[in-house]
């Protein structure tokens, strides 16, 4: 299990990961929403987009197995960043993979930047197998972990090469994974203008242009996604639709 975020409109990095009451590093070591785990003690990571990025630009990327929370080095770089769109994620590794920077969300290829929350069941077996076999054969030779996260997120980004809207992409690609086996599947995408995230098993809020697993402060305007949802955060507002 993990916890992540992301947000457009020029985040202030800090708030999201550190200083906000409910911020990134505390939701990893006191959730408040979390079914599996009592913290996410397995790294963390985020990806960042500069204002001054071209448009198709990969974001710049930091991922380390140092916990969030004891990550003290990376809080003064993280009050300094400017981006216009951020995404990051504290990891619960499940049993048996392997704690290493690049088994850690958030993924990153191209303008696009991807995390999950939560697991696929059974793919340490024949279910990742078969997950790993419908992805075209670059993107296989390309993964660098052995986890769901990165592979899930390779079937997404076969699917907008297609010509899929990404959220058709994440849709589809959910609907694939379900229909195989069971889980909790909250996928979040970007490519720093737009952010798409699925609900399914695990908690999703939003308020204006900001999606976290869970409220970054009490106070009452946060919204619950229902379950089995997407959301698209855009420069247009939030829309929300079964999946």
């Amino acid at each position: 299990m993990c916890r992540h975020l992301a947000a457009i409109g020029h985040p202030a990095a800090g708030h999201l990961l550190f200083d906000a009451p409910h911020a990134l590093c505390d939701q990893a070591r006191t959730p408040r929403h979390q079914p599996v785990g009592r913290t996410n003690p397995d790294g963390w990571g985020v990806a960042w987009y500069p204002p001054s990025a071209p448009a198709g630009a990969p974001p710049d990327h930091y991922r380390t197995v140092t916990p969030i929370w004891d990550d003290a080095q990376f809080v003064a770089t993280a009050r300094a960043i400017e981006c216009r769109a951020l995404i990051a994620a504290a990891r619960l590794a499940s049993p048996g993979l392997v704690l290493a920077d690049a088994s850690n969300a958030p993924f990153v290829a191209g303008p696009w930047a991807f995390s999950l929350n939560g697991f696929v069941d059974g793919f340490g077996g024949d279910v990742g197998a078969a997950l790993r076999d419908a992805i075209t054969p670059p993107r296989h030779a390309a993964l660098q972990s052995d986890t769901d996260s990165e592979v899930l997120f390779a079937m997404v980004l076969d699917r907008i090469d297609r010509g899929e809207a990404p959220p058709d992409a994440l849709a589809r690609v959910m609907h694939h994974v379900t229909t195989m086996t069971t889980g909790r599947i909250n996928l979040l995408l970007t490519d720093g203008d737009t952010v798409h995230a699925t609900r399914w098993g695990n908690s999703l809020f939003t308020r204006g242009p900001v999606v976290a697993s869970e409220p970054l402060d009490d106070t009452d305007d946060w919204l619950e996604i229902a379950d089995r949802s997407i959301v698209t955060l855009d420069a247009h507002g939030t829309r929300i639709e079964a999946l």
